[in-house]
């Protein structure tokens, strides 16, 4: 892990978001990106990319695939996310709900069956 930040939410978090000025300070030293590629941590196979947009002082926002990742994880306001940066575009998620409880998107596949 290169950087890790916390986004909590107060508000929508299905609008587009700013990322922390240190981490878009960081990435900029690598030509600042057009997309990142989010996956939900411990889930390897499975990306979003969402387009990333910088305003005339820099600040970086998550913007065109952001909603849809939102929506599909249903973030709230009150959510806390831990993002952790790996390098070349790649970061993993890791989504704690208000009671701050780790949310699992993705269930034990090892369902046992009936013989």
């Amino acid at each position: 892990v290169l950087f890790e930040f916390v986004l909590v939410f107060k508000g929508d978090p299905r609008g587009i978001q700013r990322l922390p000025d240190p981490f878009a300070v960081y990435v900029a030293g690598d030509d600042r990106p057009g997309t990142l590629h989010l996956r939900e941590a411990a889930c390897g196979f499975y990306r979003w990319i969402v387009d990333v947009i910088y305003d005339a002082c820099g600040k970086m926002y998550l913007n065109i695939g952001w909603e849809k990742f939102a929506r599909h994880h249903s973030l709230q306001a009150g959510f806390v996310l831990v993002f952790s940066y790996f390098g070349d575009r790649d970061m993993s998620v890791k989504v704690f709900d208000e009671t701050r409880c780790r949310r699992n998107y993705h269930g034990n596949n090892t369902d046992e069956e009936d013989d």
